[in-house]
């Protein structure tokens, strides 16, 4: 249906799946994606943008991709760290098929796509790489990063991609504002109009 967003839990229009080809961590993959998700022709440009600027994930630990969507970050980290648990979270029922199917595909066994509430409520991350939902609205974005940034470890980074027309800016100085003094938060790089934001943790 027209009323469809990436965002919806089930989106209703049909699904219509499609293959396309990208590169993630350096491998030509051929993945699958469908109408009623986020970015279908492939990697989006602020995906891209991330994936091409920061550094490494974490080698080992748990790792975490907030709105997974059809699974480029979670893969791309399952990829370059063998070694590490990463988790893709996303509502959306239809992304979280295809990017399970898509980790699947590109031999991401250390991949799990889950709903948010699936994912152990103890568990803390050393890294956190995300492209997040800014079009929910941004008291939603707001409980989205609450949620989640908080769970990073001790010495743990998240790395955050955000159009500077779409509120990096602000978004940045909220984060400053709202995680207490244990996170810092800088602008790590700005490229084709996007914020690379990284929030660090620190010891209390």
């Amino acid at each position: 249906m027209a009323n469809d967003h990436y965002f919806s839990a089930t989106p209703e229009s049909p699904a219509r799946p499609r293959q396309i080809t990208v590169t993630l961590a350096g491998r030509t993959l051929s993945l699958t994606t469908a109408a009623g998700v986020f970015s279908p022709d492939g990697v989006d440009r602020g995906t891209r943008v991330l994936l091409g600027s920061v550094p490494p994930p974490a080698p080992d630990g748990a790792l975490l991709d907030v709105g997974c969507g059809w699974g480029p970050i979670a893969i791309t980290m399952g990829l370059l760290s063998p070694d590490a648990t990463v988790w893709g979270v996303d509502v959306n029922e239809r992304v979280l098929d295809l990017a399970r199917h898509n980790a699947d595909v590109a031999q991401a066994p250390n991949v799990s796509i889950a709903l948010p509430g699936d994912v152990p409520a103890d568990l803390r991350f050393r890294t956190i790489w995300s492209n997040p939902p800014i079009r929910v609205g941004k008291d939603e974005l707001h409980d989205i990063l609450t949620t989640w940034l908080p769970r990073l470890e001790v010495d743990g980074d998240a790395w955050l991609v955000v159009s500077k027309d779409l509120g990096g800016d602000s978004l940045q100085r909220w984060l400053h504002d709202s995680l207490g003094s244990s996170f810092h938060v800088t602008r790590a790089t700005t490229d084709k109009g996007f914020r690379v934001l990284r929030v660090h943790r620190t010891a209390e």
